[in-house]
């Protein structure tokens, strides 16, 4: 989709606007949402950022997601100049003007990094947010001496982009996500973030994302998603929390995901984007040994070309799960 082609669907006389999820747990959803309750979401953030009109954006995220769709539209609520680029790995190589305020996925930002020249350009910027995904450890590291304010958002198609932020620079930062004005957020029993966003939200929205709030209730941390728990012999295992473990010890793409199993029901299953040689998981194994209690250190191990990724960049786990059982090794149950 184009600028001009959402700008067309903007300024129909339907109030609604069609928008996909990820797909990060299944196959992308359509959903109709709510122009009105995009308006809202756009000025929380404006506010929030301190926006003001004739403040620079950049778009450099595919607009059939509503991402892409919620910058056009803070644009247009904010008064701000758009600079709109097509949706690549590298941004800051590409845009004509370094912008007041841009949002990336992590991917993006990664590569940002890693080049001099737009790892200057990048930390310009006066208020960058990313969203989409995780930030690394190690990237957070190198954004914590940025002269700027940098976010780490959380949010969902559902609650029209985000509704929560965090620092990650600066004495502001924090591993706690701040809820924006008029956002409320809660535990229900099962441990899932419950959101209470009146603007953006006709009703509660119960997540699957499981969640630890902050001694003062109102700021929170993610722990992982409901839907990414492995229960294996009994002990249920979260596979965010076995990723993020792994990070700082592998730079080798990949995704830990379940397989069945008829001794343990389900197993920690690592897929990993390169061939996989003894000396490779010989290396593997000594990391998992080192950074991994015995119950969550993966049992199998498979080789994959290219790891299975959504359309903006995220895990398609469900997909990863189906490779996974269905590229078991002979032996396995």
């Amino acid at each position: 989709m184009t600028l001009n082609e959402f700008l067309d669907e903007w300024n129909s006389e339907s109030p609604l606007v069609l928008v996909h999820t990820s797909g990060s747990t299944g196959a992308p959803q359509p959903l109709w949402v709510e122009k009105e309750r995009m308006k809202a979401s756009a000025m929380m953030t404006c506010r929030f950022l301190g926006l003001k009109q004739g403040d620079t954006a950049l778009l450099c995220m595919p607009l059939q997601f509503i991402a892409g769709k919620m910058m056009a539209v803070r644009a247009l609520v904010g008064g701000l100049e758009l600079e709109t680029i097509a949706p690549c790995g590298h941004p800051m190589a590409v845009a004509q003007h370094i912008p007041t305020f841009a949002a990336m996925v992590p991917l993006q930002v990664y590569n940002s990094l890693q080049v001099e020249e737009e790892r200057e350009r990048l930390q310009q910027i006066r208020q960058l947010i990313i969203g989409g995904g995780i930030v690394s450890d190690e990237v957070e590291r190198q954004l914590s001496t940025f002269p700027h304010a940098v976010w780490s958002t959380y949010g969902m198609t559902e609650t029209l982009s985000h509704i929560a932020m965090r620092r990650l620079n600066g004495k502001e930062a924090s591993e706690w996500y701040c809820p924006l004005p008029s956002v409320n957020v809660s535990i229900n029993e099962e441990g899932c973030l419950v959101i209470d966003a009146p603007l953006v939200c006709s009703q509660p929205l119960t997540t699957n994302d499981m969640a630890v709030m902050a001694p003062d209730g109102r700021h929170f941390r993610i722990i992982g998603r409901k839907d990414n728990i492995i229960c294996s012999g009994g002990i249920k295992i979260q596979i965010e929390e076995v990723e993020r473990l792994l990070q700082p010890h592998l730079n080798t793409p990949y995704i830990i995901t379940r397989t069945r199993d008829d001794k343990y029901g389900e197993v920690v299953t690592m897929l990993i984007e390169a061939p996989l040689t003894s000396e490779l998981n010989h290396r593997l194994n000594s990391i998992f040994e080192e950074v991994l209690p015995l119950y969550a250190r993966p049992r199998r191990i498979l080789s994959i070309n290219h790891l299975l990724l959504t359309a903006t960049g995220k895990p398609a786990r469900a997909e990863a799960e189906q490779w996974a059982n269905s590229h078991r090794k002979d032996g396995d149950s």
